[in-house]
């Protein structure tokens, strides 16, 4: 099996979008991944315990078979359940410590802060592997977000020499700032999952990486 590492946790974070069947849920990661995804998280609000754990499975195979992680949002009982790469949790879905012990060595855990440097202080203090700020833009996904500052980013890496994600509001025309600044992963559900070819707009975000590591070489040391 392979393990999940944190200098793998660079790229591009697709998040699922609620609402798809199993078989276009599948088609669209699939998409992404072949585009160039890092990271999936799943994230379904709707579905019941049967079918989200059947989506998980059918989710990590594919992850399996391009090399990148999936994470299971806000459900711990479910990411060890299906044995997925790790947990990523909100301010209100659980304790990270408590979490930090249930998965296994190895795993991932990440964490929202939001606009909030201490509670990544506090996270990283938890266990946490990455934690993600935002929202840098404005989001239809949560439209009463605080804004995030892009200078977060460089405090998480100069500070907490952790991984940080930008989400929120994140396109492929607005993504460039966010790298810039250090963001090493880019939350996106629909600019991603929308557009008229899944994987062509992945790759699109994967090349903005790769400019990103090929002007900055030294810019991200994970």
């Amino acid at each position: 099996m392979v393990e999940p590492v944190r200098h793998r946790l660079r790229g591009l974070y697709a998040i699922t979008p609620d609402g798809l069947s199993a078989a276009t849920l599948l088609a669209r990661v699939g998409a992404a991944l072949s585009g160039g995804a890092a990271v999936i998280q799943y994230r379904d609000k709707r579905s019941d315990e049967t079918r989200r754990a059947e989506a998980a499975r059918a989710l990590l195979g594919l992850c399996r078979q391009f090399g990148a992680c999936l994470l299971i949002n806000d459900d711990l009982p479910l990411a060890l359940a299906v044995d997925a790469d790790g947990v990523h949790l909100g301010a209100a879905d659980g304790d990270l410590r408590a979490a930090r012990q249930a998965l296994a060595p190895g795993r991932l855990l990440g964490a929202s802060c939001y606009a909030d440097f201490e509670r990544a202080r506090a996270a990283v203090a938890a266990g946490a592997d990455y934690v993600a700020f935002g929202a840098v833009y404005a989001s239809s996904t949560k439209p009463s977000a605080q804004r995030a500052p892009l200078s977060l980013f460089a405090r998480c890496s100069s500070e907490l020499r952790l991984p940080a994600c930008a989400i929120g509001g994140i396109t492929v025309d607005n993504a460039a700032p966010l790298l810039a600044a250090g963001a090493d992963m880019l939350a996106v559900i629909g600019d991603l999952f929308e557009a008229p070819d899944v994987a062509a707009r992945a790759a699109a975000y994967h090349q903005l990486f790769e400019e990103e590591t090929r002007e900055f070489p030294q810019s991200t040391a994970l």
